[in-house]
């Protein structure tokens, strides 16, 4: 038997690249009303880290359409989704937000949202 929580985290990647590879056909739609609504605040409406809170969070919000990033999410189609769920920097997002006066009601992410939301930043960040 293996770690129990590294078991849990191959499991849960394994379902959010399952959860990928099934097309949404209305993704434009509601990926980018996601988008607009939870994330351009610090990433901009062109994912290129210009929103309005991006040059506030500690680093800095990252350009999405860098080369860099575009070849990270070439090598982990997950990458979106992940960072949505398991948040790297821990509580840089809230932090942010909180202390610029921004709240953002809690969200519950349905499979379909977090599926649309990758569709639709991974187009938006591909065609930049």
């Amino acid at each position: 038997m293996g770690n129990p929580a590294m078991i849990l985290l191959r499991g849960v990647f394994t379902l959010l690249l399952a959860m990928l590879c099934e097309p949404s056909m209305a993704f434009a739609e509601d990926g980018s009303t996601l988008y607009l609504e939870r994330c351009a605040v610090c990433h901009g409406a062109d994912a290129k880290g210009t929103g309005p809170l991006a040059q506030k969070s500690n680093p800095p919000t990252p350009d999405l359409t860098s080369a860099t990033f575009k070849a990270r999410l070439s090598d982990y189609p997950g990458v979106i989704v992940s960072s949505v769920i398991l948040r790297p920097n821990g509580n840089l997002i809230p932090k942010t937000l909180r202390e610029n006066g921004i709240t953002l009601p809690a969200h519950t992410w349905t499979d379909k949202e977090l599926r649309d939301l990758n569709e639709y930043m991974t187009h938006l960040i591909l065609k930049n």
